[in-house]
This record gives structure tokens, sequence and C-alpha cells, in this order.
């Protein structure tokens, strides 16, 4: 995530239909830590990408695992063009269904 982008994370959970603690409660934060992040304290980096995430990207992180990061950081550091091919065609298929 590029520190350019700015997540609204009021209008995201507005247009999901979700009340402040469902929302944040999927992140790990409270209702009002996430109250303040709403009110324009700055959100930490790592809830902003969980915010991403689960939010935006709808992606169920209860599904990730360790060893699923393990593996994705080796190919990352091993073989980039395969890890940088696959992400591609990841995005592709996710698009298609």
């Amino acid at each position: 995530m590029k520190a350019s982008d700015n997540i609204d994370a009021r209008e995201i959970r507005k247009k999901l239909g979700m009340n402040q603690s469902q929302f944040w409660s999927r992140l790990g934060v409270t209702q009002s830590g996430g109250s303040r992040y709403e009110s324009g304290r700055n959100m930490p980096k790592p809830v902003q990408a969980l915010l991403r995430l689960v939010h935006v990207e709808q992606i169920d992180i209860s599904k990730i695992r360790r060893e699923d990061m393990e593996v994705i950081e080796y190919l990352r550091a091993t073989d980039p063009d395969a890890f940088k091919r696959l992400k591609k065609e990841a995005r592709a298929h996710r698009k298609a269904g």
C-alpha cells in the first residue's frame, strides 16, 4: 500500500451497511478505536492494510495461515518472476470469476 493511499473507513463502512462494532471487530479493533480512526486520528499502516484486505478486497483473513505466508515469501525471494506471473494470473482469475 502506498503512503499516498487515503482510506476513508467511514465511507467504506457505510457502503457496506455495517455499524462500527461489526466493521471494526472483523479487524480486531474496538468500536471506540475505530470511531477515533473515522474521526481523523491517524490509522496505523497495519490497520490500513487489514482494512483494505478485509473490507475492500473481501479476503477472509481467518483462512490465512502462517504456512501460506511462508510459501509466498519463499516464492517471492527465490523466484520473483514466477511470483509476479502467479500474482497476475490470480488477479485475472478473480476478475473472471
